[in-house]
């Protein structure tokens, strides 16, 4: 990576720093997968090389299920850094609360459409939230962050995929999380059909029972 320019920080997660940097003339984005201290030695560096190596290959996965995500240019498995592209919009986080009704119910069917996609196609993103997912200048959506994903069809990592997503939206859209999340499942069922799909929305309200029980069981002990 010598003819990379200085990395800025763009962002600081849980999981990895994202930076902004410049590569072979392209604008990138290097994510630098973090060292956690609480973890064993050895146990913390299989787990930074095996999300290495496996994000872009569920990246790919994503592609063929007809995802757009970024172009991958590097795989430094020796620094567990990722170089991709940057892709150029704004984050559905930051327009989902602003556009008009009728754009919003437009971008959530198209967002259900894709995670059925993935679904179909055996990949669990593992982290859907508006931050990860971009809208570029040409009205296409973006997937990123793959880091926590998956290759599975099994019913509980379906439904906890899309489980997430409507908590997440509850969280960050409150006032238009109904409404989102139902156009986001009109979209999903279109891809995957009305049983399977119905199947996985009884997989998230069992998922979402059951955190409310624990919930509960916490608050009297």
């Amino acid at each position: 990576m010598d003819s990379m320019k200085s990395p800025v920080l763009m962002r600081k997660g849980a999981e990895a720093s994202l930076y902004l940097t410049e590569w072979h003339g392209n604008k990138v984005i290097m994510k630098k997968r973090l060292s956690k201290r609480y973890r064993p030695t050895v146990l913390d560096d299989q787990i930074r090389v095996y999300r290495t190596i496996h994000e872009p290959q569920l990246m790919h996965e994503a592609k063929l299920a007809g995802v757009p995500t970024p172009i991958v240019f590097l795989v430094d498995v020796e620094n567990t850094t990722i170089v991709m592209e940057y892709v150029e919009g704004r984050r559905i986080k930051e327009l989902i609360n602003n556009v008009p009704q009728k754009e919003r119910q437009r971008i959530c069917f198209k967002i259900g459409q894709m995670i059925g996609l993935l679904h179909k196609h055996g990949v669990i993103h593992g982290d859907l939230t508006t931050s990860n997912m971009i809208l570029n200048p040409e009205e296409t959506i973006f997937f990123v962050d793959f880091g926590l994903g998956e290759k599975c069809r099994e019913l509980e990592a379906r439904g906890v995929d899309l489980h997430l997503m409507q908590r997440a939206l509850e969280s960050t859209h409150y006032l238009v999380a109904e409404e989102c999340f139902d156009a986001i499942f009109k979209g999903y069922s279109g891809v995957l059909g009305n049983d399977v799909s119905k199947s996985v929305l009884d997989k998230v309200k069992e998922i979402e029972k059951r955190g409310r029980y624990v919930a509960e069981r916490r608050e009297k002990e």
